[in-house]
């Protein structure tokens, strides 16, 4: 398992809670001694064109600080996917978060659709026919769902229920789908832990389901999976929920 970071990552580039200080700084203590590190490189303006249109594109690029941040989120969803389709899991320990980001429009502290970004550069290159996504974020990703509304190769899953174990088995069964796909991709959103805005889910369930998304990429997919940073706001318990979703996706 690699994780893809760049320090610009650390950069306080707005005053909403994604780009906190202090954010990225517990997952990177709680991962570098196990894990080891890769730095990306931008998106480009192509890669981002697959997924937004380039009026979206410019109204970013008015605030220089998050385009060039946004980028290389971008890149590095990119670079994780891509080591992914080689047969390296990776996770892009990125920010700014990309779910929330439509074609034409984004809110909820994103910018560029990362994840979307990413597969349709797969796509776009012939490497895969079909993608599943996962969304374990608090959050429905309506940005990635928008983006792929009318993709019957690319299944876009997110978990819902009010008890943890109705949530769990939501998760899991949505690795179970007949729809073929030829990689995993998750959105891995930390705000649904117990001591998070959602409350829910406990640090073992990352572990969880992080071991179902590695044995469902290996009895479906070569075991091409990845996944990408996206909410997750309590700085304390940030790190262990992280590392134990990696402990569970990695080898």
């Amino acid at each position: 398992m690699k994780v893809i970071f760049h320090p610009r990552f650390y950069e306080v580039y707005t005053s909403d809670p994604a780009a906190a200080p202090g954010r990225m700084e517990p997952m990177v203590k709680a991962l570098e001694k196990e894990f080891e590190f890769v730095e990306p490189g931008p998106a480009s303006d192509r890669d981002l064109e697959r997924v937004h249109g380039r009026s979206h594109i410019q109204s970013i690029k008015r605030d220089p600080q998050v385009y060039e941040v946004g980028i290389l989120a971008a890149g590095g969803a990119i670079l994780a996917a891509e080591m992914a389709f080689e047969g390296q899991p990776a996770f892009g320990l990125i920010r700014p978060p990309g779910h929330h980001a439509s074609p034409h429009s984004c809110w909820g502290f994103c910018y560029f659709n990362n994840i979307a970004i990413a597969i349709k550069k797969l796509l776009s290159e012939g490497k895969i026919k079909g993608a599943l996504i996962l969304d374990f974020d608090l959050h429905y990703g309506d940005g990635t769902s928008n983006t792929f509304d009318g993709w019957p190769s690319i299944g876009y899953f997110h978990p819902e229920g009010p008890r943890r174990e109705e949530f769990l088995e939501q998760a899991k069964r949505s690795l179970q789908t007949e729809t073929p796909y030829d990689i995993i991709a998750v959105s891995a959103g930390f705000d649904r832990h117990e001591e998070d805005w959602g409350g829910l889910l406990k640090t073992e369930d990352y572990f969880t389901i992080g071991k179902w998304a590695k044995e469902a990429s290996l009895e479906r997919c070569q075991g091409r999976r990845f996944g990408v940073l996206e909410g997750g706001y309590n700085h304390s318990v940030l790190g262990r929920n992280v590392k134990s979703f990696l402990q569970g996706l990695s080898d």
